[in-house]
């Protein structure tokens, strides 16, 4: 084919697009040590709309007792730097009195060690997570929805989200938008590694979610999330595929008004070299 000069071709500049699209299509990811360096902006890898919670038929539980779940325990090495928090607390206010308010038994250990018991109020409801299992409770105590397996969340969504159940698990409560965000990591069988993360559409964490998994490019261990108005935070303890290496903590802002709208969703992310580990 011949070639104008000056002007390349159409397929040739078809070639180049389509070259671009696979690149930004999927994120390039490399073992080793990481520099310092920022922000990667990747696409999630999929996202979805969930059916109700409350209609979703939950995984069934083998019979018998629950077999004990080791949860693989991963820390950066000793020689991390430790800094001063300029902002912690250093005086004791005095004593105040309190009032009991309602007390009553949430979700079991069921095995799992350490259980991570994560819980976080809403503004009619109370959801607790224990590692591989969750329940919605009103703020009476009673039990709306559960106990189910953690991946319930990512039922029909395909992919390690809905195969694994591996805990490291976080829920919080965005007040300002009236949402839940419930996320936990999928490691097994990796890499690659994912962060799955799920969006309530209403208050009601009993209704549906916006689903999404975001891939990132080592064990990503020790997840933290946190809820601010422009995003949604969250940071790792980044190991290398085998969890032999620690590669420093790795930040990255979720599109949270993408994610309460449903649509594709982004992360930026910034990795910290080794010096770094266990932000919050």
């Amino acid at each position: 084919m011949k070639y104008m000069r000056g002007r390349p071709s159409v397929w040739a500049l078809t070639g180049i697009i389509l070259v671009a699209q696979g690149f930004l299509s999927r994120p390039a990811f490399t073992q080793g040590e990481p520099q310092l360096r920022g922000p990667e902006l990747l696409q999630e890898i999929r996202h979805d709309i969930s059916p109700p919670l409350r209609d979703i038929k939950p995984p069934l539980r083998p019979a018998g007792p629950p077999e004990a779940k080791e949860i693989r325990l991963l820390h950066p090495p000793r020689e991390v730097k430790r800094m001063p928090d300029s902002v912690m607390q250093t005086s004791t206010l005095a004593n105040i009195s309190t009032t009991a308010g309602v007390n009553f038994e949430g979700v079991a250990a069921n095995g799992s060690a350490p259980p991570d018991t994560n819980g976080s109020a809403g503004a009619t409801q109370f959801v607790e997570w224990v590692n591989t299992e969750f329940a919605v409770y009103d703020k009476t105590g009673s039990l709306l929805l559960g106990p189910v397996a953690g991946n319930t969340l990512w039922s029909g969504f395909g992919g390690p989200c809905e195969t694994n159940n591996d805990g490291d698990i976080i829920v919080l409560y965005d007040k300002l938008n009236n949402r839940w965000v419930m996320s936990q990591l999928s490691v097994t069988f990796g890499p690659p590694f994912y962060q799955c993360v799920a969006v309530s559409t209403t208050s009601d964490a009993t209704g549906s979610f916006a689903r999404y998994a975001f891939a990132q490019p080592g064990f990503n261990d020790y997840p933290k999330l946190g809820v601010w108005p422009d995003a949604y935070y969250i940071s790792y303890n980044l190991f290398n595929n085998t969890g032999t290496a620690f590669l420093g903590a790795r930040l990255c802002a979720m599109d949270g008004a993408a994610m309460r709208a449903g649509s594709a969703a982004t992360q930026q992310c910034f990795q910290l070299g080794t010096n770094f580990g266990e932000l919050l």
